[in-house]
């Protein structure tokens, strides 16, 4: 199906994530973060990326990720106690949508669903 970048430092979330996605049929990539995900992008078809991640986080990357592939979905997720306001900012630099952490494998589901009808 999809080509699905998942980019967050929490080793355990980023594998559970990977998990359901593949058995959605989809095809997931791990990133441990912005860099490595940097590296990965070419051929993903939606990335799913956490705010907050040493080296480059989640509000970079999806500035970078825009200036070369604007029409690539993006997903942001972030648990932090500041994370309002940073998933308000991911919006603005371009993100499809915002999950705030802890959320349902149902809510991130219908999100890729919505994200890549509409790429």
């Amino acid at each position: 199906m999809a080509n699905i970048l998942v980019v967050d430092d929490d080793h355990g979330l980023r594998s559970s994530l990977c998990c359901a996605l593949q058995e959605l049929g989809h095809s997931p990539v791990q990133a441990g973060d912005g860099r490595e995900g940097l590296a990965q992008t070419a051929p993903a078809d939606l990335v799913i990326t956490d705010l907050s991640m040493p080296r480059l986080g989640g509000l970079e990357l999806i500035r970078r990720l825009k200036d070369f592939r604007p029409e690539l979905p993006i997903i942001a997720i972030s648990g932090d106690s500041s994370c309002t306001a940073g998933l308000e900012t991911a919006r603005r630099l371009g993100a499809f949508t915002t999950l705030r952490k802890p959320f349902g494998l149902p809510d991130l589901v219908k999100e890729v669903e919505r994200a890549l009808d509409q790429s």
